[in-house]
């Protein structure tokens, strides 16, 4: 079959009913009240939300303020949060401090900007709700099977307090797209491919049905799973040449790539394709973080995913764990000592979300400072989303996100796991 015979990726009006579908998997729709805004052309809707839900208004004063970009301590801290944006930020007496705002009283805590997990499946509102009580306000999706990501990241425009900030990844570009292919009319034709997803075409008709649905980002492999103890993780599934196709077709529509990967060659092959961001990696070598540094790439190691096969009741993925975690955790402050560019990302998926704490916590017991660890969840991952100016800090114009922590997180990253409070665009979670 030639994938290229097949018409071009459908209008915006297919475009709607597939994500007005997807929102009722998600149980999106149920939650906000409405379904997802679109403007004319079937694009999300830009501008204030329906019932004024831009964001909520709130002083938060009293607490120890941490600024990841530079470390700076700020004790006795005020921070003004208007229409869910920082207004201002700074010590007691520095900041105006505007009257008839809701306070929050953070007396004895400390406040940092709400976390970023750079790799998360959230395929419902549930999902989305307890990501956000665990201190994710910015994520990044590793992909859902019907587009769930997308319908999330509308819930989060219309009621910012319900579901973090999404850029969504759409489905995944894989050899065997499953039950996927159900999920649009313009992948079925897919189904008659007897390799699978594999040639130049096909490759490309994933990646362009993705982009006509409106991801942000694209997510493909470069190895087998893992998390499923019948796959060798080791195996690799796409060349080099393969991963060059995708990463074109995205790149044609302004998108980068994430790919799953774990040996060596796997990491070396997606690396030198172009990719934006290299996952999991466990088996990344100093040729390829050289490679990472010199071009940019980031390295998102999930290693919270990894620690979590270790209790696993499956002897294969217990072992995989046990194994794959110290190499992983050596991966990762080689990659730092080198500069490469690290993101916390927690894989969570199925149901269960991990607190991006724990892959902080992760991150500082593979060799990071405290304060780099904190980065790599916060001003690091916010780079990687192209959210550089709107999360990662408490400084004035960046969303106001804020983690309310019990101690002192440089001298105890566990804290993140925890936190006291959450505070998304402005309103208390």
């Amino acid at each position: 079959m030639c994938v290229e015979a097949v018409p071009p990726p459908s209008s915006s009006l297919t475009r709607r009913g597939i994500l007005a579908g997807a929102a009722a998997l998600a149980g999106t729709m149920a939650v906000a009240g409405a379904a997802p805004a679109s403007a004319a052309d079937g694009s999300p809707a830009a501008g204030p939300r329906p019932g004024g839900a831009s964001g909520g208004d709130l002083v938060i004063e009293g607490g120890t303020l941490l600024d990841p970009a530079t470390g700076e301590v700020t004790e006795d801290a005020v921070v003004v949060i208007t229409d869910g944006v920082v207004r201002a930020a700074g010590r007691r007496g520095s900041v105006t401090v505007p009257q008839g705002v809701p306070v929050l009283d953070a007396h004895g805590r400390w406040l940092l900007p709400g976390l970023v997990d750079a790799h998360i499946h959230l395929s419902t509102a549930a999902e989305a709700a307890d990501a956000v009580r665990k201190g994710a306000t910015s994520t990044r999706s590793g992909s859902t099977s019907f587009y769930q990501d997308i319908a999330v990241r509308e819930l989060a425009r219309h009621s910012p307090a319900l579901a973090p900030r999404v850029r969504a990844a759409g489905v995944f570009v894989t050899p065997n797209l499953g039950e996927t292919l159900l999920a649009d009319p313009d992948l079925t034709p897919l189904v008659r491919l007897k390799d699978g997803v594999r040639s130049a075409e096909a490759l490309r008709r994933v990646v362009e049905v993705n982009l006509a649905r409106g991801v942000d980002v694209v997510k493909t492999r470069v190895n087998e799973r893992a998390g499923v103890p019948e796959q060798d993780p080791l195996a690799q599934v796409y060349s080099r040449e393969q991963l060059a196709e995708i990463v074109a077709a995205a790149r044609k529509g302004g998108k980068g790539v994430l790919c799953h990967s774990y040996s060596e060659r796997g990491c070396h092959d997606a690396v030198t394709a172009g990719i934006r961001s290299l996952e999991h990696g466990a088996f990344v070598g100093e040729r390829t973080l050289h490679e990472m540094r010199r071009r940019g790439t980031y390295f998102t190691p999930t290693l919270a995913a990894i620690a979590g096969m270790i209790d696993s009741p499956n002897p294969v993925l217990a072992e995989r764990g046990r194994t794959y975690l110290p190499v992983l955790k050596r991966a990762v402050l080689a990659a730092h000592e080198l500069g490469v560019p690290l993101a916390a990302g927690t894989d969570s998926s199925g149901g269960t979300v991990r607190p991006i704490g724990r892959e902080v916590e992760l991150m500082r017991e593979a060799g990071l400072p405290a304060l780099d660890a904190i980065r790599t969840a916060t001003t690091g991952a916010a780079r990687l989303l192209g959210l550089e100016r709107t999360a990662g800090r408490l400084a004035r114009g960046y969303a106001g996100d804020v983690v309310v922590l019990d101690r002192d997180p440089l001298a105890d990253v566990t804290a993140l796991k925890q936190p006291v409070r959450v505070v998304r665009a402005g309103t208390p979670v």
